[in-house]
């Protein structure tokens, strides 16, 4: 049975990741900061027990993701993807961004991602997949950027398509294939009512992608298209 370890999967794009997922007959292991609130997250959960377990993790509190990954000890993770993340509301204007908010995007948006390699590396090169992902953004693209402003989200973002491009060198004697990937303008709380798809449409088009892939596309930065977006 194949498995899927995702955070964020409370809502949004990570929410239908998992019912996705799960109607596949993937054992999904699901992570959010707050899984007594996750209500639509447990109510899935509730009728889906043998295939989806909810496990809380504030990804940047590595004590919890040292206790998550005790618990999945030895098991193969097919799929690791790193869903999680903020927009960094305070630090989106110039000359109106506060430090509190860059250290938040920082955390949550890049060095999480890099500590959830680290520590589910082992389980994702015991896997038969061996894919370790992570939700990036078209605004990190500096070709792409011709509107200036979203300073940490843009910053963090791009941040993190250096580690996984690095990730993808390092784990490469693993044969582990390390993707970036941009789900599109996507109506959810981030995105706003006017994006362009829907969370069922992205988390389906982003499946594509990952079912697609090869170790050949390991470093590549990924539209929701499958086409290969520019740094």
């Amino acid at each position: 049975m194949p498995t899927l370890l995702i955070t964020g999967a409370n809502r949004g794009i990570g929410l239908e990741l998992c019912k996705q997922y799960v109607a596949e007959g993937w054992r999904v292991f699901a992570t959010c900061r707050d899984p007594e609130s996750a209500t639509e997250l447990k109510e899935f959960a509730a009728t889906n027990k043998d295939l989806l377990s909810i496990h809380e993790l504030e990804v940047s509190n590595e004590y919890q993701m040292t206790e998550l990954q005790k618990t999945l000890k030895n098991v193969p993770i097919d799929i690791l993807l790193n869903n999680a993340g903020v927009y960094g509301y305070g630090a989106t204007e110039f000359g109106k961004t506060y430090s509190d908010a860059w250290d938040e995007a920082v955390a949550i948006n890049l060095i999480a991602p890099m500590k959830m390699m680290e520590h589910f590396v082992e389980n994702v090169a015991s896997s038969e997949k061996k894919i370790i992902a992570s939700i990036s953004s078209k605004m990190a693209s500096m070709s792409d950027n011709t509107s200036g402003g979203s300073y940490a989200y843009r910053a963090t973002k791009a941040a993190l398509n250096a580690v996984m491009v690095s990730a993808a060198h390092d784990l490469k004697h693993l044969d582990i294939t390390s993707l970036i990937l941009h789900p599109g303008w996507v109506r959810t709380d981030m995105g706003g009512p006017n994006g362009e798809i829907s969370a069922e449409e992205s988390a389906s088009l982003l499946k594509k992608n990952l079912s697609d892939c090869t170790i050949e596309d390991s470093g590549c930065f990924l539209d929701i298209d499958g086409s290969i977006i520019p740094w």
